[in-house]
């Protein structure tokens, strides 16, 4: 997936203008984004503060990590069923 050129905390003070009262498209266009992205990090992010946005990173990244070990814990299960089935 590729990276973002804007921080969780850029994002959310970029969002927090066009609510002061600025126009989206002032908005974007000082950034350099397009509408369409900004109206997809108003559904992520609106409404968060810079401490809730990086709550969140920690938990998708925990959430991540664990889904990893999950999915190796299968593959154990299941080549250890596969050897104990051939014999």
């Amino acid at each position: 997936m590729r990276k973002s050129r804007f921080t969780e905390e850029q994002i959310i003070a970029i969002l927090a203008e066009q609510e002061r009262g600025l126009t989206t498209a002032e908005v974007c266009r000082r950034h350099g984004i397009s509408s369409p992205t900004f109206y997809k990090w108003k559904a992520k992010f609106g409404g968060m503060e810079v401490s809730d946005a990086r709550k969140l990173k920690t938990l998708e990244d925990e959430n991540r990590r664990l889904k990893k070990l999950l999915a190796e814990a299968m593959l154990d299960v299941a080549v250890l069923k596969d050897v104990l089935g051939k014999n």
